[in-house]
């Protein structure tokens, strides 16, 4: 995979710290002299931000899981078509926050029963698995917490509660032994510096 693009994408239920640890592993591979696109989703470029605007805002029943679905793939498309591919086929690796492993469960399993319609859309739409998908697996309560604590406007999620972020946490181990092939669950009750040097051996190993 040295010569090649990579696709790496980073899950977990919210507070997971997800978003730290793609920022660590971009530092860290650029500093190896590989050339690296972070990104996140929703969202990733000028379209999907939008899009991203109106999903994470807002009161808890703004949308209903079919509506989020629909959004959700509209956003994930345009990053597709504008970011994802051509970084790759250009050699770069893209870390991305995030891709169709939390569209399973938010919209397939926890917000409503939509799984046989997330992987219809996704295979008609988007077609691309990442790679390798980093899973940090930590306590509900405790990546709440972590979660609502940095305050800001995008909580729409977060406010659905601790039963959501549960019950996700058990669909993504369970997502994880369905693509065994390309998931790594790593212990989030750790040091962040912890979590990042595992992260870093298992990446580096697969660019080997």
């Amino acid at each position: 995979m040295s010569q090649s693009g990579l696709f790496i994408t980073f899950e977990g239920i919210d507070g997971s710290g997800k978003s730290t640890q793609t920022r660590l592993l971009a530092d860290h591979l650029r500093n190896n002299g590989r050339d690296v696109i972070l990104t996140r989703e929703p969202g990733g470029s000028e379209g999907a931000e939008d899009i991203r605007k109106l999903l994470l805002e807002g009161a808890t029943d703004r949308w209903s899981a079919e509506t989020e679905l629909l959004l959700f793939m509209a956003a994930r498309r345009d990053h597709l078509e504008r970011m994802i591919n051509p970084a790759v086929e250009a050699g770069q690796i893209v870390i991305c926050d995030r891709f169709v492993d939390s569209t399973r469960m938010y919209q397939g399993l926890s917000r409503g029963d939509l799984r046989q319609a997330v992987d219809m859309l996704h295979n008609l739409m988007i077609g691309k698995e990442p790679d390798l998908t980093v899973r940090i697996d930590l306590n509900p309560e405790v990546g709440l917490k972590r979660a609502l604590s940095r305050g800001g406007e995008e909580e729409r999620f977060e406010a659905f509660g601790v039963n959501l972020q549960a019950k996700m946490r058990q669909g993504f181990l369970a997502l994880a032994e369905e693509f065994s092939d390309r998931f790594l669950i790593v212990d989030g009750n750790r040091t962040v510096e912890e979590i990042a040097s595992d992260v870093r051996s298992h990446v580096d190993a697969a660019l080997q």
